[in-house]
C-alpha cells in the first residue's frame, strides 16, 4: 500500500463507521445490547484507524486542493467546512460516550449519544461525499 491509496482506504473506512453507527443505533433500539456494544465498538475503531491513516496521509501529501471553478465549489465547501468542524468537535463527545458505556453510566451515556451519534454519523457519511467530490468527479 503507498500513501496515494490512503485516500480510497479513508473513504472506505468512513463508510464502514456510518454501517456500524446504523447497525448499532437499530442494534439498540430493538434492544440488542451485546449487538450494540460490538457493532459501536467496530464504529470506534474504523473511525481511529480513519483519523490514523489521514493523518498519514495528509503528513506526506499535504492539503489538496478542490480544482474545479464550476457549481460544484460552493456546494463542495458547504460540505467541506461543516465536516471539518464537527469532526474536531465530535472527539471529545465520542471519548465521553466510551467512557460512559465503560463505567456503565447509561443515563450520560444516552443522553451524549443523543447529540454525538447524529454528528458521527454526518461526519462518515460527508466524510465519503467529500472523497468522491475531491476525487472521483
Amino acid at each position: 500500500m503507498n500513501v496515494e491509496s490512503l485516500p480510497t482506504l479513508n473513504a472506505s473506512l468512513n463508510f464502514l463507521s456510518f454501517v456500524f453507527l446504523i447497525w448499532g443505533y437499530v442494534a439498540i433500539k430493538k434492544g440488542h445490547r451485546e449487538m450494540h456494544i460490538k457493532a459501536m465498538a467496530m464504529a470506534l475503531f474504523s473511525s481511529a484507524v480513519f483519523l490514523a491513516c489521514y493523518l498519514v496521509y495528509h503528513y506526506f501529501v499535504g492539503s489538496v486542493p478542490y480544482e474545479k471553478q464550476d457549481w460544484t465549489r460552493p456546494v463542495y465547501f458547504s460540505i467541506l467546512i461543516p465536516h471539518i468542524i464537527l469532526a474536531a468537535l465530535m472527539v471529545p463527545g465520542i471519548i465521553a460516550l466510551v467512557w460512559f458505556a465503560i463505567i456503565q453510566d447509561f443515563i450520560k451515556h444516552k443522553k451524549i449519544a443523543r447529540i454525538v451519534w447524529p454528528v458521527w454519523v454526518f461526519v462518515s457519511i460527508s466524510g465519503v461525499v467529500i472523497y468522491l467530490m475531491l476525487y472521483k468527479l
